[in-house]
């Protein structure tokens, strides 16, 4: 995509990934703006008839009895942005803060937040023009959405905090005035829509998902290279066996494993090598499965909380005076945080079973090849570190799935108090992922390697075109050599989606 419309209503994840990754252009639909204006007349309104309206003319959290004259508005958004600054460690990466950016945008073109039109542009300005604000990773609590987080991005937006813009960090006036952006200066309302919400969570979380596809498809290819390596039965992947226990991940893995090892001459009947293959083979299609319908789950619930309003109050212009400012939850982050948590421990259990792979692949008892497949054991160590990594990581995983959305800690004088740390799941789960693409790195090498023992000749139509893009980056290992670089290059195909893109080439799409 080089350019997306946003609605308010509309968005995906492939079209977040398309800004966020691809540097996708942003704009926003005619009608989209027509909303923003009629909101905002009812904030307007509101504020010249002194009318007591949270976050309009009160303060914040435990201050929202305090009412705000008319005089200290924009101090009062000002003052907003810059008190919620408060996050710490690393910048967020370049493509989650893009993805945040969008969330924001979107969420504002539904029309209940009652901004400006003009401070809705200048974010898509910023976007669009690429001065990305500097963002701290924590502090968020994930409960009246994103605060820190959002502030430390919005901030920018006044003149205020730091952007990288051209890959050099500058303050955050700086950034605007290099870019010929004008920064705005905030109205009633507008500092408590800006950074009331779960686009931070949101944003981890879209990126998140799109790669756990990839994983999930790749998953499959790993599995099958290891089960044709280790002359396993397909017959376990059997299309009457699994519709009997018809779990719609399941039938889809199943459907790939068959179609990847299509044609192969090292597979195995039943009773040919072994009566039945160890669960890491035979029960491949139910494990990837169940982490498909997790995150096939997972991508549902995204796609309603991009597409929604989660700022507080919610203006509803068309209502009558009493209901059409409500102030609610919707910024509260459980339904992200729980989905998240999902999400991680999905992903984790793709390289949970992965790992056993390799291990079946390395061990001499259980593979029939030589031990760590490599010639001349004892002067070289082949693959047995290989197997070391992926346990280390998989390892790391079980650490980071145990839930944070079961955590809470009151906040604001207990005014707020329940808190979802969606954001904490969200960036667990896109930390486990990268340790997945590693592991699946990690087994696509090993099953390579252990193909060289048999005949790469007799692979399937899909397995081989899986070996044949790993040997194009990859050589097989003859004598030891660090192994680093190796896991690091197959890694890159797997999370770009080379290997999946080959695979596909020569199968079809796979489901």
């Amino acid at each position: 995509m080089e350019s997306v419309r946003v609605d308010g209503r509309s968005l995906t994840v492939e079209a977040v990934v398309a800004v966020a990754r691809g540097g996708a252009l942003v704009e926003i639909s005619p009608e989209a703006m027509r909303r923003v204006a009629d909101s905002r007349v009812v904030v307007d309104s509101s504020v010249a008839r002194s009318r007591v309206v949270y976050g309009v003319t009160t303060g914040f959290g435990k201050f929202s009895d305090v009412v705000i004259g008319p005089h200290q508005v924009e101090a009062l958004q000002r003052n907003l942005i810059l008190s919620h600054s408060a996050g710490v460690g690393r910048p967020i990466d370049e493509e989650v803060v893009r993805g945040i950016m969008l969330l924001r945008i979107n969420a504002l073109c539904k029309g209940y937040s009652g901004v400006r039109p003009e401070t809705l542009m200048t974010l898509v300005e910023m976007l669009n023009r690429r001065v990305h604000p500097v963002v701290p990773e924590k502090g968020s609590l994930g409960a009246s959405g994103d605060l820190a987080p959002l502030a430390h991005l919005c901030a920018v937006m006044i003149g205020a905090g730091e952007a990288f813009y051209r890959g050099r960090r500058m303050s955050g006036m700086e950034a605007m005035r290099a870019a010929g952006i004008s920064p705005v200066v905030l109205q009633a309302k507008e500092g408590l829509a800006l950074i009331n919400g779960t686009q931070a969570m949101s944003a981890f979380g879209c990126l998140a998902v799109s790669d756990a596809e990839v994983l999930a498809k790749t998953a499959d290819i790993a599995a099958a290279l290891s089960v044709e390596a280790l002359r396993g039965i397909p017959a376990a992947f059997s299309e009457r066996l699994i519709g009997v226990r018809p779990h719609p991940g399941a039938i889809r893995s199943a459907a790939n494993l068959r179609r990847l090892v299509q044609g192969s001459g090292l597979t195995s009947a039943p009773g040919e090598v072994r009566v039945q293959d160890a669960y890491a083979l035979r029960c491949a299609p139910q494990v990837h499965g169940a982490s498909r319908d997790a995150i096939s789950h997972v991508r549902t619930v995204l796609e309603i909380e991009i597409n929604s309003a989660t700022d507080n109050p919610l203006i509803f212009p068309d209502a009558p005076e009493g209901e059409d400012i409500l102030s609610g939850g919707n910024f509260h982050g459980e339904p992200v945080a729980l989905a998240m948590d999902y999400l991680g421990m999905a992903v984790a259990e793709l390289a949970n079973i992965s790992e056993r792979r390799i291990e079946r692949l390395v061990n001499p008892a259980l593979s029939g090849l030589p031990a760590f497949l490599v010639r001349k054991g004892g002067l070289n160590s082949g693959f047995m570190l290989v197997q070391y990594t992926a346990a280390a990581l998989v390892s790391e995983n079980k650490v980071l799935a145990h839930p944070a959305s079961v955590d809470s800690i009151p906040s604001s004088a207990n005014q707020e108090d329940h808190v979802s740390m969606g954001t904490i799941a969200a960036r667990k789960a896109v930390e486990i992922a990268w340790n997945t693409s590693h592991v699946l790195a990690a087994e696509l090498l090993t099953a390579a390697q252990a193909v060289e023992f048999c005949d790469p000749e007799r692979l399937g139509r899909g397995t081989g075109a899986a070996y044949e893009v790993i040997r194009s980056h990859v050589p097989r290992l003859d004598e030891d050599r660090p192994m680093g670089p190796d896991i690091a290059t197959a890694e890159e195909l797997v999370r770009t989606g080379k290997v999946l893109r080959a695979v596909e080439a020569a199968v079809g799409p796979l489901d």
